[in-house]
């Protein structure tokens, strides 16, 4: 339709440093929006396994056998890894006879917490760059918006006669670098405080699970000398 708005047109007619610009702040929008799916599946499903395995853990069953089917399976990743790390850590100080009950627990509380933390590291992977593209996009963007103005006023001091359409161009470019920077940076921004905020809960929850596992190993332990 003649006389529309067609971004693709001021785009091409932008200066070279607007298009730069722009090109940018397309990059960072994209990797973001990567990063924002990828995010989206991953603390799903570290939140589904933690369900699925709570359930399995507290239903009552013997551990050893569930350390056996978590191993043999190659576990899921994410609380599973920590159950299987702690519990391994546990079996293995049980056979070097160890009667020191506290050792024997803090062993395995040790491993689970190196687990954990590799864990939640690989949730919280990429989340900085949302942050930076959330913070520094609109200043990209307004890299792009003082050129565009640069320009316009540079057309009003070369014209005598000055019309809408000799700083138009340099308006529009502007608005497009200031628009761009903000439709990169909204999506990253907010991707970020919503998955650091998932990230924090399921490390939460990792945490409540090793401490009441820890208090598992210690009632295991008592039963066992006790038998």
């Amino acid at each position: 339709m003649n006389g529309g708005l067609n971004i693709f047109t001021l785009v091409s007619q932008s200066s070279l440093p607007v298009q730069l610009v722009l090109l940018v702040l397309l990059v960072f929008s994209f990797l973001s929006w990567v990063i924002i799916i990828r995010k989206y599946s991953q603390t799903k499903t570290a939140m589904e396994n933690a369900e699925r395995f709570e359930e399995r853990f507290w239903s009552g069953g013997d551990l050893a056998q569930l350390f056996r089917e978590v191993s043999n399976r190659g576990g899921e990743g994410g609380i599973e890894n920590i159950f299987e790390s702690g519990f391994r850590e546990f079996a293995r100080q049980r056979q070097r006879k160890t009667h020191d009950t506290r050792s024997v627990v803090e062993g395995a509380e040790r491993a689970m917490q190196v687990t954990g933390t590799r864990e939640i590291g690989l949730l919280e992977r990429n989340l900085e760059f949302l942050a930076n593209v959330g913070s520094i996009s609109p200043y990209v963007g307004l890299f792009g918006t003082v050129w565009g103005i640069m320009g316009a006023f540079q057309g009003l001091g070369e014209m005598k006669d000055v019309t809408i359409a000799v700083v138009a161009p340099h308006i529009s470019e502007a608005l497009i670098a200031t628009a761009m920077g903000l439709f990169a940076a909204i999506p990253a921004q907010w991707a970020y405080n919503r998955y650091a905020n998932k990230v924090e809960r399921i490390a939460s929850r990792y945490d409540v699970f090793q401490e009441e596992f820890s208090s598992v190993l210690q009632r295991q332990i008592q039963t066992d000398d006790a038998a």
